[in-house]
């Protein structure tokens, strides 16, 4: 089994992480909108109308989903990060759900997106606040020469 790395004698797991979120967030977020435009057009249009519920739904159906089945979403697969357990494991199904209805929490109230901003900025293996409730944390991925 694979165990998180200590962040004080592998910091090469945790180096650049929060910026490399940053970058996964933005191609996640732009994958979220050409599924939420494609879903308007499939709906003829009609879910123009609920704009916003539809990019949450699919929004938050893409995380679990893409989560549960990598640990990690396509932007955090393009960034070079993923997702791990307190226990080194990768995301199951319960957890990516937990996972991503903190991250949908901390969205809907700005304060907690600053705090877990703060957080991910500060701590030793920069964990946002949902990953500190949860014992999970985002680590730079192994090469396929390291694993």
């Amino acid at each position: 089994m694979f165990h998180l790395p200590d962040p004080d004698r592998q910091p090469e797991f945790y180096a650049s992480v929060p910026i490399k979120r940053l970058l996964a967030w933005i191609v996640d977020m732009v994958v979220i909108l050409l599924l939420s435009l494609l879903a308007v057009l499939l709906t003829a249009f009609v879910g123009a109308f609920v704009w916003p519920l539809l990019v949450l739904i699919i929004g938050f159906a893409y995380r679990v989903v893409t989560i549960s089945n990598g640990s990690a979403t396509w932007g955090m697969h393009f960034a070079g990060v993923e997702l791990r357990q307190a226990d080194g494991s990768r995301l199951d199904l319960p957890m990516a759900l937990a996972h991503t209805t903190g991250y949908t929490i901390s969205i809907a109230l700005p304060v907690l997106q600053v705090i877990s901003i703060v957080m991910m900025l500060t701590g030793a293996r920069g964990q946002g606040l949902t990953d500190a409730f949860l014992g999970t944390v985002a680590i730079n991925r192994r090469s396929v020469s390291n694993a």
